[in-house]
């Protein structure tokens, strides 16, 4: 859960302080990239000064230097007008005087549009609360019909142009006017979000038709060119400095009046694309965000691991056909909040998978020899509790007998001493032998061979942990009760059968063992039990004689013995030389 917070919380604040802004904006210009170009617009001309209309111009001895005469704008107007443009947005600047016969000429030129002509300014040039001085001031602009629009780019942090304005200083934007004047309609400005929208380009540069302005200057193309359509009179020449980088352009550029063109087309479609509203994108970031923490809940590492790769591809794959739907749904931020989710989850999984597997480390060492302890762990994987799982082992249980009314005589510290004393010999023969310490229960022990690491030959290791029980460590704990001043010699009882079990962790949360249950361990108690009074020290069931793959001499039958809980009686064996109870 606090990993879950942690990414929607950074998600959100990155998305709040634009952390990430300008990787976020390259996400869009992909995102254009695989949308690909769409049709053409068939309502808008780009009428170019490029390198091209400059040569064709030099090649027919007119003057071909910037800015160009306005009697060609003039003609480009009357052209225009004439071949049924229903809109003419001349990308130029017209505040300064030049030649007056020629300056009057564009004004003619101009008015005879009757309020078809769209003309550029820009800040420097634009009056207070959206006055100009084109043409020398409004009061012409008005009688003329022509109308003012501001072509001042909106860059973003990277100098690449996406959105664009409806207004600056009061003045609306060339694309509000253009799409307006071609519309016959306001553009209402709840049109825009934040004051900008971002524009739908309709592909790389050179997707719009367009023509060479010599050529609509001398009147040279088809009739129907123009006809109910908006013609944007501008500059493609890099000489004119009017390029600039855009979200389709890549490594290349995009002359400005093609941007505006791609701008007016965005309003005249009915701003098909928008950006995602911000409740949206922050619920988008803390869904994301949280995903994979609360998953790790029930999954492994390597699952959570896959998962978060699988919901960036999905994500990925969302985020680009709710842009081609026509929504522009924040991308870097989501992937930030499930990064922090995916790398938090992995760490807390991963330190407490650490955690749990020093426990059941430090678990095993105490009864498990030393060399098998990392087998153990090892072979449990990513399950660290051990759940149970069926295996077919020996289990041992052993008895000291007589040790309450011996223990009776001592004092508490000694009868501790002498326990320890008799459980470190008989821990050490299972140990060696490579079984399974489960329980201490005063001076009994149970011990499994086969379990928690599968062994083949569990039966044979038993047997020969409970011989040397009896014949070398029984000895050794007498000769030190002899030492120790007591006239005392102990016997014990060892019972060991065969059979299925079902091994693994069980307890609660605060204390966990690992044991054997089942009708196998139950029988190899009950014939411990009966070695009492038998005057053997070693009874071992005929299931555990049939898994020995190298019998040892002197395995005699003791007989069908009748044990609680089974319907039929049990063959017994003990081995000769194992010295009598």
């Amino acid at each position: 859960m606090a990993v879950a917070v942690l990414a929607g919380g950074i998600g959100v604040l990155g998305y709040a302080t634009h952390l990430l802004r300008r990787s976020e904006l390259q996400t869009i210009d992909a995102r254009f990239s695989i949308r690909g170009t769409n049709k053409t617009p068939s309502d808008i001309v780009f009428v170019q000064i490029s390198p091209t209309a400059e040569k064709e111009l030099a090649d027919r001895g007119l003057d071909a230097r910037s800015p160009l005469p306005r009697r060609y704008d003039a003609e480009v107007v009357e052209h225009l007008r004439r071949a049924g443009a229903k809109a003419i947005a001349m990308d130029m600047e017209f505040t300064e005087r030049t030649n007056e016969a020629e300056d009057d000429d564009l004004v003619e030129a101009v008015s005879n549009a009757h309020g078809k002509v769209v003309l550029a300014t820009v800040t420097v040039f634009t009056k207070p609360l959206g006055g100009t001085t084109i043409f020398g001031g409004e009061p012409l602009l008005h009688e003329i019909g022509a109308r003012p629009a501001e072509v001042r780019l909106t860059l973003d942090s990277d100098g690449a142009v996406r959105r664009f304005a409806r207004e600056y200083s009061g003045l609306e934007s060339f694309p509000v006017v253009a799409a307006e004047v071609m519309t016959g309609r306001k553009i209402d400005a709840s049109t825009f979000e934040h004051g900008t929208l971002p524009i739908d380009f309709v592909g790389p540069p050179e997707t719009f038709a367009s023509i060479s302005y010599a050529k609509v200057m001398r009147g040279e193309f088809p009739a129907d060119l123009f006809r109910e359509k908006l013609a944007i009179v501008g500059a493609a020449s890099p000489i004119l400095q009017d390029l600039h980088a855009t979200a389709t352009t890549g490594s290349v550029t995009m002359p400005g009046p093609e941007i505006w063109a791609n701008a007016t087309e965005t309003l005249l479609k009915g701003v098909p694309l928008r950006n995602a509203p911000d409740w949206l994108n922050i619920l988008t970031i803390l869904v994301i965000g949280i995903v994979v923490p609360l998953g790790s809940m029930r999954l492994r590492q390597w699952r959570s691991l896959l998962d978060a790769l699988a919901l960036a591809v999905v994500f990925t794959i969302a985020v680009q056909v709710a842009f081609n739907s026509g929504r522009i749904v924040t991308f870097v931020y989501p992937l930030l909040a499930l990064a922090v989710g995916t790398l938090g989850t992995l760490a807390v999984l991963y330190v407490g998978e650490t955690i749990e597997r020093a426990r059941v480390h430090d678990l095993f060492s105490r009864f498990v020899p030393a060399d098998v302890v990392d087998q153990v762990v090892a072979s449990a994987g990513g399950n660290l509790r051990l759940g149970a799982v069926e295996r077919d082992c020996t289990v041992l249980f052993s008895d000291l007998r007589g040790f309450t009314s011996f223990s009776e005589k001592l004092a508490a510290p000694r009868v501790i001493e002498v326990v320890n004393c008799y459980l470190n010999e008989m821990t050490e023969a299972i140990l060696a032998a490579g079984g399974t310490l489960v329980s201490y229960m005063g001076d009994g022990i149970m011990a499994v061979f086969g379990a928690p690491l599968e062994q083949d030959d569990h039966a044979d290791r038993a047997l020969r942990a409970a011989t040397e029980m009896i014949e070398s460590r029984l000895d050794a704990f007498n000769a030190w009760i002899a030492d120790n001043g007591h006239e005392h010699e102990f016997v014990m009882g060892v019972g060991i059968n065969s059979g299925p079990v079902m091994a693994g962790n069980i307890g609660s949360e605060q204390r966990v063992e690992y044991t054997a249950l089942g009708d196998t361990t139950n029988t190899a108690s009950r014939l411990e039990g009966m070695t009492k009074g038998s005057g053997h020290m070693l009874f071992v069931a005929d299931s555990t004689r049939e898994r020995l793959k190298a019998p040892p001499d002197g395995l005699v039958l003791v007989g069908e013995l009748e044990v609680r809980g089974r319907i039929e009686p049990v063959p017994v064996w003990t081995i000769a030389q194992v010295k009598s109870g």
